[in-house]
């Protein structure tokens, strides 16, 4: 006798359909799994056999066979228990239902409990593109599953409660929608721009880079609140949209860093990996080639402290996300693209010791010293770090000042006006900041006057740019013009753009 049971593969954030084929046949008693199934789905046939044995059933001494098909696309993890289970039980005649069409994900304990796996709320959604309409998934994945309207979810906490349930003796409950509205309330942080005392000129920066989505980097003595600045980044980012939110969800559950009891990302991420990792841990990679720091960090920021303290061939990595949006791991097994579109926040200090330009402290750095330092960071890299500011020391009379400073929500309002002006701007064009416009857009958008060129062209050729740094300064002044509510690019605003390319 031959049972079908529906699941569901991933590769990388796309979904790749899984028919778990199980035959019973008189012979010598065997479970044999073949179809191109790594090790912790051969393992699953140990685990299946004690959670049928501990859920009131028995696996018949017959020789079993599962098929994973199509047997050309590797099966990775434990997802694939349920099906498995529920397809010996249906093969040897002790359940009459195969599944009733329903996609059948979830990991088996020995006594018969259901656990979380990752990746549900991708697979579901690729599954809904491709007709599913009905699933079963554990008891601890119902939160994200909840935000997939249009289906029909049950969620079960042990096998025997799936075998109910397939049987007709004790249907499950579906799975209510949930509301995304409901779920991004206000948004409490720790951080907030009016905690942050002076340093007008990088607060300002900072406004520019959220509300451009330019890429930032933080120049200053240690102490002087290089580190706070880049916290209070997500406090003044816009909320997230519900599209936003599920593209960044999708990679969090693949990670397995998604939280039970939210199911959503509602947060900006804010991602700052210690300098020590390595370059996989930023990018991606593993057996299971799973989602990086610059991943996890899309539509969110990356805070990378100390920057120079990072290894070369990390900091390297960046290059191809800074410029197009996504990373691409490639390892023996395949290759997945994961999208990796975020602002990249670094800080530095000026020198080793970290008092160079200093007024109070003297720096006893050599020039030799100095120079290697900064060369830590690629000249490539930098150009792709469209504001370079100088964080300054904060005198006491400012940190004993009783002054308000703007709050974070204050400045929030100014970024969404400005967010909204490129919104409309690039409603018929496949970019959303004025950080993503190609040469094209630039070309469109970014009309220069003679004078504006003239500027340029001093700087060009006076600070030895490149044609990449060129760009990014139009950029940056498109999205100052955009502040200050102005239509066309003015000098004054180019003018700015360069003061922050050192």
């Amino acid at each position: 006798m031959i049972a079908k049971v529906k699941s569901y593969a991933l590769n990388g954030l796309t979904g790749v359909p899984v028919e778990v084929e199980v035959d019973s046949s008189n012979g010598l008693p065997a479970f044999d799994l073949v179809g191109l199934a790594d090790t912790a789905v051969k393992e699953s046939r140990d685990r299946v056999r004690a959670a049928i044995k501990n859920s009131g059933r028995s696996v018949p001494s017959r020789r079993i066979t599962a098929n994973f098909a199509p047997a050309d696309v590797k099966k990775e993890g434990s997802a694939f228990d349920l099906p498995l289970a529920i397809g010996v039980l249906a093969a040897t005649g002790q359940l009459l239902s195969d599944g009733d069409g329903a996609v059948l994900l979830g990991e088996l304990s020995l006594d018969g409990g259901l656990r979380r796996i990752n990746g549900v709320l991708p697979i579901l959604i690729s599954a809904k593109e491709r007709g599913y309409d009905k699933f079963i998934i554990p008891y601890d994945n119902r939160a994200e599953a909840s935000y997939v309207s249009g289906t029909q979810v049950f969620a079960a906490k042990t096998l025997k409660e799936v075998i109910d349930h397939l049987a007709g003796l004790n249907p499950l409950v579906k799975l209510e929608s949930r509301d995304y509205a409901a779920a991004n309330g206000e948004t409490v942080y720790d951080a907030d721009m009016s905690l942050v005392k002076g340093q007008k000129v990088a607060k300002r920066a900072l406004e520019i880079a959220v509300s451009g989505g330019h890429n930032v980097m933080f120049v200053g003595a240690p102490g002087t609140g290089k580190s706070m600045l880049a916290k209070c980044i997500p406090t003044i980012m816009p909320d997230m949209t519900f599209e936003e939110a599920l593209e960044t969800t999708k990679i969090h559950s693949v990670a397995g860093v998604l939280s039970d009891t939210e199911g959503i990302v509602t947060r900006r991420p804010f991602r700052s990996p210690h300098h020590t990792a390595t370059t996989a841990s930023l990018t991606g990679g593993g057996s299971h080639i799973k989602p990086g720091e610059i991943s996890l960090a899309h539509n969110g920021v990356l805070f990378l402290d100390e920057m120079p303290e990072y290894s070369r061939a990390t900091l390297e990595s960046l290059r191809q996300p800074l410029e197009d949006g996504y990373i691409t791991v490639s390892r023996a097994s395949g290759a997945v693209r994961y999208p990796a579109n975020f602002i990249l926040c670094g800080s530095m200090n000026p020198c080793p010791c970290g008092n160079y330009g200093s007024e109070s402290k003297p720096c006893t750095c050599s020039p030799s010293q100095i120079a290697r330092y900064k060369s830590k960071i690629s000249g490539p890299l930098m150009d792709r770090i469209d504001i370079q500011v100088q964080v300054d020391e904060v005198k006491y009379t400012e940190l004993s000042s009783g002054e308000k400073s703007e709050t974070s929500a204050t400045v929030r309002e100014r970024v969404n006006r400005t967010r909204e002006i490129q919104r409309k701007r690039f409603e018929n064009d496949c970019v959303k900041t004025n950080a993503d416009m190609g040469e094209r857009q630039i070309a469109k958008y970014c009309v220069l006057s003679a004078d504006c060129e003239n500027i340029l062209k001093a700087a060009y050729d006076n600070l030895h740019l490149s044609p990449r740094a060129r760009s990014r300064i139009i950029k940056v002044a498109r999205t100052i013009a955009d502040m200050s509510l102005s239509v066309d690019v003015k000098p004054e605003h180019l003018l700015e753009a360069i003061s922050y390319r050192h």
